[in-house]
């Protein structure tokens, strides 16, 4: 069967960008999680845990998890610091019905508050969490120096800025397998297990088209963001930035 791909996110505008994030997370949400796992092997839960522990509460005792999906970097925070209040922002409202079940099942509610918002444009004041975050969500966001000047506006004076994102491998040799495995692989297995595996091209295409990590970390500095430090995971299939708002 043909599977229909979205174009390349180079050849499309910020605003067709967005609805193509938005109808693709809104009809994969079902299957999500599981092909999170499947697909990586688990090794999103550990690059979650990695980054969870990482995380310094000095001041608020608040946390601000962006773009938070089905909600597992929130959950994953609430269980590991349960002393902090946990907030978790996106704007495709399916994934949020998604992570309000899951933290029921866990009994966290109590804990995470779940929003819809814009990443643009946050609903917070300034200064007013500990640690902000976003996993695997500013690669699907056109405006990134906007996304991570809110995310600065927002945390505390010596408060960390964190972003665990997938980039493509640079070594030689892994790399010609990371991208057989992207493009050819992984829309496979995705066709077999879920109803819009045209999303897993758009995923591939993302990761490929997202700057190294190097360039990354200048980003974030030339947004103001300080002592940024990348941490690469996985033979540096993700990596995890870490950032300070001085």
């Amino acid at each position: 069967m043909k599977i229909n791909k979205y174009p390349s996110v180079k050849k499309v505008s910020d605003e067709e960008r967005i609805g193509m994030v938005k109808e693709i997370f809104s009809t994969i949400t079902g299957r999500y999680d599981f092909l999170n796992h499947f697909l990586s092997m688990r090794r999103d839960v550990a690059w979650r845990r990695f980054s969870v522990q990482k995380m310094v509460f000095p001041k608020t005792k608040n946390f601000l998890d962006i773009a938070c999906g089905t909600g597992d970097l929130s959950i994953g925070a609430s269980l590991e610091h349960d002393k902090v209040s946990v907030t978790g922002v996106d704007f495709v409202y399916p994934m949020l019905q998604i992570a309000k079940e899951k933290a029921e099942k866990k009994n966290l509610s109590d804990r995470i508050n779940f929003l819809q918002g814009n990443a643009l444009s946050l609903p917070f004041c300034e200064n007013s969490f500990d640690v902000t975050a976003m996993a695997f969500g500013i690669r699907n966001i056109p405006q990134k120096d906007r996304a991570l000047r809110e995310m600065l506006r927002v945390t505390v004076s010596g408060g960390q800025i964190m972003i665990l994102e997938m980039t493509f491998i640079q070594n030689r040799f892994f790399k010609m397998l990371y991208y057989i495995y992207l493009n050819f692989l992984l829309p496979l297995l995705a066709k077999i297990f879920s109803k819009n595996a045209a999303a897993y091209y758009y995923l591939a295409d993302s990761i490929m088209n997202f700057p190294t990590p190097e360039e990354f970390a200048v980003i974030m500095r030339e947004n103001g963001i300080s002592n940024v430090k990348i941490c690469p995971l996985t033979f540096g299939i993700t990596c995890l930035y870490i950032g300070e708002k001085l």
